[in-house]
């Protein structure tokens, strides 16, 4: 049974399921950071998840689901403990990726993460949302997991991308209403379902562009 697996075997199982391809040393990264993660969480309570299992699979694999749909550089926001965006930039050194968090402590937190995992392609961003990153990339996918209802993370990080940007919410299970309620000059490009594996849980992707009204289900 794979919860009782070791969690590097948890980690290429997981890997395996979500179609990602592991490289040498990829699952010692991903083990880096959940022992950070545990480290300073008994003094930053990062998070309230505390078994390592639980931490690969509702941080990890939570966040690793993104990989198929993001091929240009990601900007997290409230990133928090790193997530998204840390998984992901282990998973993708290829792509470029920013951190934006106001919290000192979970500063410090990435800041540490970054250095122990030499994660070259991670830029930390400090600050609030809404001034974070006016010089972002055109062709970027603005992220964001647990940070806020749609609406208000597409009006607070509105000034990120260009024409060409693309926003991707993170959610559990989909409110109806909750889509409906886009600022002017946006379309829901797309709702997807996804699996994060070893989860029971209902999981969808929400992806968002400039423009008028397409929807795909």
């Amino acid at each position: 049974m794979e919860l009782n697996d070791s969690p590097r075997k948890m980690l290429q199982s997981g890997c395996d399921r979500l179609g990602i391809e592991t490289r040498p040393g990829m699952l010692d990264q991903f083990l880096a950071y959940v022992d950070e993660l545990r480290r300073w969480n008994r003094a930053y309570n990062l998070t309230a998840i505390r078994d390592v299992r639980q931490m690969i699979i509702r941080h990890v694999f939570d966040s690793l689901v993104i990989v198929p749909h993001v091929s240009r550089d990601l900007i997290d926001v409230g990133s928090g403990a790193g997530l998204p965006g840390i998984p992901f930039a282990i998973a993708r050194p290829d792509v470029g990726v920013r951190l934006v968090e106001s919290n000192g402590k979970r500063i410090r937190f990435l800041h540490a993460v970054v250095r122990r995992l030499a994660l070259a392609n991670v830029r930390i961003c400090p600050g609030r949302v809404e001034s974070a990153c006016p010089s972002a990339p055109a062709r970027v996918t603005i992220v964001c997991r647990a940070f806020s209802s749609l609406a208000n993370f597409i009006q607070v990080t509105a000034h990120m991308g260009d024409t060409d940007a693309r926003w991707l919410a993170m959610k559990g299970k989909l409110d109806p209403m909750e889509l409906q309620g886009l600022s002017h000059g946006f379309r829901l490009c797309a709702t997807l379902q996804v699996v994060v594996p070893m989860l029971d849980e209902e999981r969808h992707l929400v992806i968002v562009e400039r423009g008028g009204d397409k929807v795909d289900t």
